[in-house]
């Protein structure tokens, strides 16, 4: 097969890679033998060291086991980015169960859809979260409930001040932990800290990841430990001026993401490095740590980078410890990563990957050649073809547009009972990504369009058929459509299109607050457009694309 890219790899990135057959934390294991003291968290100034990390995780796993936890069982892990969802994650690993990586933002209904696909009996979340757990169980298989707080970690000053604030932004809960209900901290005091007992090879499931996929409705993507250790190695080669031992990531990309999953957790516990945790984005708070904790790599979203960008006297900010920086979940415009170099001195790359691809296939060279507006090479050991849509199978010429299929070792193995579906994308080998893109003469890859509707806003993949089919739920709305308009700040930004009713009246107020009841607050439409009539072919199906071309010249027109 010709692969014209490797022409174009850095001198030190190989085209080819050797993949332990180890399961992914051995990662962890490897690293707390080569860097026992070394921090392998920071926690808003508290560390915790690479051997504490792999005795925290035993615990973790021993307290799972003594709960009835066995291989193969899934336990959803519904955390921000704090030191228990690391310890929660390699924990569950550790004896061989599936990790079900849980969005914190899921309202109930979203949560019961995932919890009763999976099967998870377990769920490890913030006491904060217990309300929607409480409501979101019927129907599924949840046996126990193991929590925890934000302030179990945190240094004792701040813990002891987390209350007040907690209590101030109305996120103070009191759970009694009694069975089926556990305190994470309590289980794993009483746990040993030796290592489970329990074989887990390469090829056995690691992780659950939830996807919208075009329809809509959540899939779970089927990953092993080989296609995780596969991306973390993958990631590491492609970035080989990184030094083991000695980077300091900084982690504000959401681990329930696996882009943050992969990219940062995984990635940065491969290397012994340290991990930054911020538990959400504030353009303060992230600025501040990198200058505090000389942060040298960061992954994030453009909409992250803009914020650095445009934040008041950021140039205050010492922000020349940053080396490297990677944008992923969406198109990287040209300006914003021009304007973050200049701001750091560091290398902002273009990269792109799926769920359903550990995540990443794609990215640019980070100190090599780099093209505006494309998302780069294929990693290593990484096929792609540019394929017809009518077939999926012809090979087109370069510079045409078609769909993007890939094959690795970091492609999935299939959607969790769903086989139809899974047929649907996995074909003669190939992952059929549903994205539309184009290969130039050098290897390196754009891409053009979506095969399907999907939004992207603030790197969270948002599918139009999710949203519309609330909006069809409110007593006053005939019909619904939603689409995805570019967006400097977020990417794009959802707007819905409403017909009401027969005589029925309604604010767009009105209307976004029912959204926020149903809808994780990023898929909730930013705009609402009340209108007579929709654009439609002569069988009914709404003409998205005329909305979207309406809007664009509308802009046009006023600048």
């Amino acid at each position: 097969m010709d692969r014209p890219w490797l022409k174009f790899y850095e001198p030190s990135v190989p085209a080819n890679l050797q993949y332990p057959p180890v399961p992914l934390h051995q990662l962890l294991i490897e690293s707390t033998k080569k860097y026992p003291n070394q921090n392998a968290i920071l926690f808003y100034g508290k560390g915790m060291t690479y051997r504490e990390l792999d005795e925290e995780t035993n615990r973790f796993a021993q307290a799972l086991q003594k709960l009835g936890v066995r291989k193969g069982d899934r336990v959803a892990v519904m955390l921000p980015n704090i030191p228990q969802c690391v310890i929660a994650y390699y924990g569950a690993l550790k004896i061989g169960a599936i990790v079900v990586m849980t969005n914190p933002l899921y309202v109930e209904r979203e949560l019961q859809i995932q919890l009763a696909d999976s099967g998870a009996e377990t769920i490890v979340a913030l006491d904060f979260f217990y309300p929607r757990i409480e409501k979101a169980k019927q129907g599924t298989a949840l046996k126990n409930i193991i929590l925890t707080s934000v302030r179990d970690k945190l240094p004792w000053l701040l813990s002891l001040l987390y209350p007040i604030k907690a209590k101030k932004e109305g996120q103070w809960i009191h759970v009694e932990k009694k069975p089926p209900i556990y305190d994470m901290m309590e289980i794993m005091r009483q746990a040993p800290s030796s290592p489970p007992d329990v074989q887990v090879t390469e090829t056995d499931l690691a992780l659950l990841q939830y996807t919208g996929g075009t329809t809509g409705i959540p899939k779970g993507v089927m990953l092993t430990h080989k296609n995780m250790v596969a991306n973390a190695l993958q990631c590491r080669h492609w970035m080989p001026t990184l030094e083991e031992g000695n980077e300091v990531f900084l982690a504000v990309v959401p681990f329930f993401h696996v882009y943050g999953m992969s990219a940062c957790m995984n990635l940065s516990i491969y290397l012994g490095t340290t991990l930054v945790l911020l538990p959400r984005f504030v353009t303060k708070d992230v600025l501040h740590a990198i200058q505090k904790t000389r942060s040298t790599i960061f992954m994030g979203v453009q909409a992250m980078y803009v914020a650095i960008n445009n934040f008041p006297n950021v140039k205050q900010y010492n922000l020349s410890s940053i080396k490297v920086c990677i944008s992923g979940a969406g198109p990287l415009h040209v300006e914003v990563q021009r304007q973050f170099e200049t701001l750091t001195g560091g290398k902002l790359v273009e990269g792109y990957g799926l769920s359903e691809a550990a995540p990443v296939t794609h990215a640019n060279p980070i100190h090599g050649k780099r093209k505006p507006g494309s998302i780069g090479l294929p990693f290593p050991d990484t096929e792609v073809k540019v394929v017809d849509i009518e077939t999926g199978t012809q090979p087109l010429p370069i510079g045409e547009v078609g769909e993007l299929i890939v094959q690795g070792p970091q492609v999935m193995q299939g959607y969790w009972q769903k086989s139809e579906e899974t047929n649907a994308v996995l074909r003669n080998g190939w992952l059929h990504t549903g994205d539309m893109a184009k290969m130039d003469d050098e290897g390196y890859f754009f891409i053009v369009d979506r095969k399907k509707d999907m939004i992207k806003t603030r790197g969270e993949n948002v599918y139009p058929r999710e949203v519309e089919e609330v909006l069809f739920r409110h007593p006053k709305v005939k019909d619904a459509v939603v689409v995805g308009l570019p967006d400097s700040f977020s990417g794009e930004k959802i707007k819905a299109y409403l017909i009401l009713k027969e005589g029925e009246s309604a604010t767009a107020e009105e209307v976004l607050t029912f959204c926020r009841t149903e809808l994780s607050k990023f898929k909730v439409p930013q705009e609402i457009e009340f209108r007579k009539e929709l654009p439609k072919t002569i069988i009914g199906k709404v003409l998205r694309r005329v909305l979207i071309d309406e809007e664009m010249k509308k802009l046009k027109e006023s600048k």
